[in-house]
């Protein structure tokens, strides 16, 4: 009989545990539900050595203990143990410091939506299936199963992955320059049954053509001026793994036509050769642009097209899931400590301001960026906005401003201007508007907005609208 995960679930309030426990069980789990923090962590040793936890989902507060002192305590008995946080709405802080510990992700309450909190337990579990199966020291790996997000467009992302991994479909990904894509392959990869196997990536633009088709397919001695020796293409050392094409809009004709080869019959050709050679690799592919644009201009080969999106992942932007940031910020600050020797801990609220509110040209790569500096700027345990040096990162007027402008001369500077009150100023009544016009219903006025209910919330406090 195969074993059932099991789940330590600690909250001191009882009405909540009884009815998560209920769905976890339902939803076959083994779950041993405690309501002291000391208990727990008690539980926790002697279960170990004979029937170790899985997953652990706790309140964040605890009336004996810090939820944030358990999460160091867990780690310290099981490396491997995955934690997910147990946190209320709006509890930003404790959020970034619980990921800066090493959680895995979160769960609000009270929460509202039974498929999606399976959904997280789920990747939990299957997160803590996977650290089995890797060495514990290889960081490296542990980092590249490392998505974070709690919005509804990652949580879609999440639920597409799980459902794809297993299969060896080709897959797209789509998305801004900095938002993730390799991150996202990387975790089809290592979910997949290939996961003890090759992941090569190669980025399509960073190579000449004849360079780039010597390094996917290979050569034979004599292809070339310097092919002094045969080589293996990068397609034929991924073998019976994954391979990861980054920026595959950038192929040539000629290029796209022999991965078109590739992808079809699992067969190519070296540069210079003459025989074929099999290859059994899944294909990923991404590209920071529109591909289907591309293909209709006449750029990109429409049979290759179709061969590649078989499985499309579209990516957003980091300013369409501001509530990801603190999350983000959290982990990055983790990262950064540990590769610095730093204890930074958390953020000025100034800080955590600019980031919720900054657009993020350059995506989360960006944002991590901006972490690693404020680490290394920092001189205390918190980081101050004068460490992130602000003035470097590029301003960009966002495009709901453009109406302001237009039509619109630069006298108004001529005397002074201060553009940040001024875009408060703007956004104070877009938002009085939108609660008016919903009857301040804020589900409807966050969509007439385009934004999430958590980052309007966010607003409102900020403001005092409410």
């Amino acid at each position: 009989m195969e074993k059932k995960p099991r789940i330590l679930l600690v909250d001191d309030d009882e009405s909540l545990c009884k009815v998560l426990a209920v769905i976890l069980k339902r939803s076959g789990y083994d779950v041993v539900t405690i309501m002291r923090a000391n208990e727990a962590m008690e539980h926790f040793k002697d279960s170990y050595s004979n029937s170790p936890f899985d997953v652990v989902m706790q309140d964040i507060r605890m009336p004996e203990i810090s939820g944030l002192d358990l999460i160091k305590q867990y780690h310290q008995i099981d490396p491997s143990i995955v934690i997910l946080i147990i946190t209320a709405w709006g509890d930003t802080e404790m959020a970034i410091k619980a990921m800066r510990l090493g959680a895995y992700d979160y769960i609000k309450k009270p929460f509202d939506n039974e498929t999606e909190l399976k959904a997280t337990i789920d990747r939990a579990i299957q997160m803590r299936q996977i650290r089995h199966l890797l060495r514990p020291n290889d960081v490296g790996l542990m980092d590249s199963l490392k998505i974070i997000g709690a919005t509804a467009q990652m949580k879609d992302v999440y639920d597409l992955i799980r459902r794809i991994a297993p299969t060896n479909s080709t897959v797209l990904i789509q998305g801004e320059s900095g938002t993730g894509k390799e991150l996202i392959a990387r975790s089809i990869h290592y979910q997949s049954a290939r996961l003890s196997e090759s992941f090569l990536s190669v980025n399509c633009g960073a190579f000449s053509e004849n360079l780039l088709e010597s390094e996917l397919f290979g050569h034979i001695k004599g292809a070339f001026t310097n092919a002094f020796t045969d080589k293996k293409g990068l397609l034929e050392v991924a073998d019976k793994g994954t391979f990861f094409l980054d920026e595959v809009s950038e192929l040539s004709p000629t290029l796209q036509v022999k991965l078109l080869r590739a992808i079809e019959s699992k067969e190519f050709i070296p540069l210079g050769g003459t025989e074929t050679r099999k290859v059994n690799v899944r294909f990923i592919a991404a590209t920071n642009t529109n591909l289907l644009e591309q293909m209709n201009k006449g750029f990109f080969r429409e049979d290759l097209f179709y061969r590649l999106n078989v499985i499309a992942i579209n990516l957003p932007p980091l300013r369409e899931r501001r509530d990801d940031i603190p999350l983000l910020a959290g982990y990055f600050i983790a990262k950064y400590n540990k590769l610095m020797g730093k204890d930074v801990r958390s953020f000025t609220e100034s800080t955590m301001n600019f980031l919720v509110d900054y657009h993020w040209p350059g995506n989360i790569r960006e944002l991590e960026n901006l972490i690693q500096r404020g680490v290394a700027l920092t001189e205390s345990d918190i980081i101050e906005l004068d460490d992130l040096n602000p003035q470097q990162v590029s301003i960009k007027k966002p495009q709901q401003l453009k109406d302001i402008s237009d039509g619109r001369s630069d006298t108004t500077l001529s005397g002074g201007f201060n553009l940040t009150e001024k875009i408060e100023e703007i956004e104070k009544d877009y938002i009085r508007s939108a609660l008016a016009r919903s009857k301040y219903n804020q589900i409807l006025a966050a969509q007439l907005l385009g934004t999430s209910v958590r980052t309007l919330r966010y607003k409102i406090k900020k403001y005092k609208l409410d």
